[in-house]
């Protein structure tokens, strides 16, 4: 029976699914769901895998420098799956790439010029682009008669309306590919589909998705596809995230280079890695260790990432002409209940009320039943959107 592996690669971490295809018409079925941890951070790697029931796997700590690279890491994995699945046929593997660019609106086959042509996007979310691409490179390595398909972040934001799609600069950079690209879009997706699949009223209206997490973003779907997105150029703009600035004037960018002398390279340290929650905190980027803290720099921090959703929700409802629907997903949009709270605070004039006894207990619709706006969590999967493009790349081969 024909299988498919999804990798989705980030700096440190190298997160897998293994997929049951079946006959390659159906929904592909998960068997095992994983995570590396602490990959080439001189420290003790870690592994973790769950079955389809839940029911760890695999649960084991590497020496420091044992996983030093995501080839390593992917190495574990095979070994790992093998030992659980040896007569599993590996037929695809579907990859998450944060980065399509202006050429890429759907999932891809992996070749030699696309992985060029992907690689020259790299300045454009330099935390994730390489990370990506290094996974992509182990795995048409190690499992050279598979598929290989790119699922891209930026495809699901590809048909947005060209004033959505551009900055007000001379047009010979958006003829350069300088434009509003969007990102998160395989979590956009899922939930787009989800909402087909069990609320097909909601999905034919005005919704806005709100991704919230180490990386953030939100998105305006009208009818289930996209038309405006918080993120633009690169996986900075819009909400503030864990270590990155979010929105930002670009004469601060100006003066880094012209007061402070920074180096570009210095700026992208800054703006990626020392920004964010993490910047204004001075702790942490993790939302749990802030809302832990009490400390008025974490409030802060706090207060400052519910006030850009506020405001990114108000320019997205302008952008729809109304909002039906406004979603949470994403590890703090899912698991925050506070932070839901905080955000939805207030919003009686767009004609959202909250449940907070809901909402406290996690259910999947927080909203009261007399709320004009129906406000949901659900868990994002992109895993399962890569595995059935995946799937799909591998029947059309057939």
């Amino acid at each position: 029976m024909p299988h498919a592996l999804t990798l989705n690669a980030g700096s440190s971490s190298l997160k897998f699914g293994f997929f049951e295809l079946g006959d390659l018409q159906g929904e592909p079925q998960s068997r095992i769901l994983g995570l590396v941890e602490r990959i080439g951070q001189g420290e003790r790697a870690h592994i973790k895998a769950k079955g389809a029931d839940g029911q760890v796997l695999l649960d084991q700590e590497y020496g420091r420098n044992h996983v030093p690279d995501h080839g390593t890491a992917l190495a574990r994995v095979v070994d790992f799956l093998r030992e659980q699945r040896p007569d599993a046929r590996l037929a695809a593997v579907g990859h998450r790439v944060v980065h399509g660019g202006p050429d890429y609106a759907e999932p891809t086959r992996l070749t030699p010029p696309v992985m060029d042509r992907l690689a020259q996007f790299e300045p454009l979310a330099p935390l994730h682009q390489p990370h990506n691409l290094s996974g992509a490179r182990a795995a048409l390595e190690l499992f050279p008669d598979a598929i290989q398909v790119a699922c891209f972040d930026t495809a699901f934001h590809r048909h947005h309306p060209w004033v959505n799609d551009t900055f007000a600069i001379p047009r010979k950079f958006y003829d350069q590919g300088v434009r509003r690209y969007g990102f998160h879009g395989l979590s956009y997706q899922y939930i787009s589909e989800t909402l087909e699949k069990t609320a097909p009223h909601l999905h034919s209206g005005r919704t806005i998705v709100a991704h919230l997490g180490n990386g953030a973003s939100m998105c305006a779907l009208m009818g289930g596809r996209s038309v405006a997105s918080s993120m633009g150029f690169s996986a900075l703009d819009g909400l503030p995230m864990g270590s990155r600035c979010g929105q930002l004037d670009p004469g601060v960018l100006l003066y880094m280079l012209m007061n402070e002398g920074m180096t570009p390279k210095e700026i992208e340290d800054v703006l990626y890695r020392q920004s964010g929650l993490l910047g204004l905190s001075g702790l942490s980027n993790d939302m749990r260790t802030l809302e832990a803290a009490g400390t008025e720099p974490a409030r802060e921090a706090i207060d400052y990432f519910v006030f850009r959703i506020r405001r990114e929700l108000g320019a997205l409802a302008a952008a729809l002409g109304g909002v039906s629907t406004l979603v949470f997903c994403g590890g703090i949009g899912e698991n925050s209940a506070h932070i839901r709270e905080k955000v939805c605070e207030g919003m009686g004039w767009i004609g959202m009320e909250l449940d907070t006894g809901r909402n406290l207990r996690g259910e999947r619709i927080i909203s009261t039943d007399l709320s004009r706006v129906r406000i949901l969590v659900i868990p994002t999967n992109e895993e399962i959107v890569i595995a059935r493009a995946a799937r799909d790349s591998l029947a059309g081969a057939g």
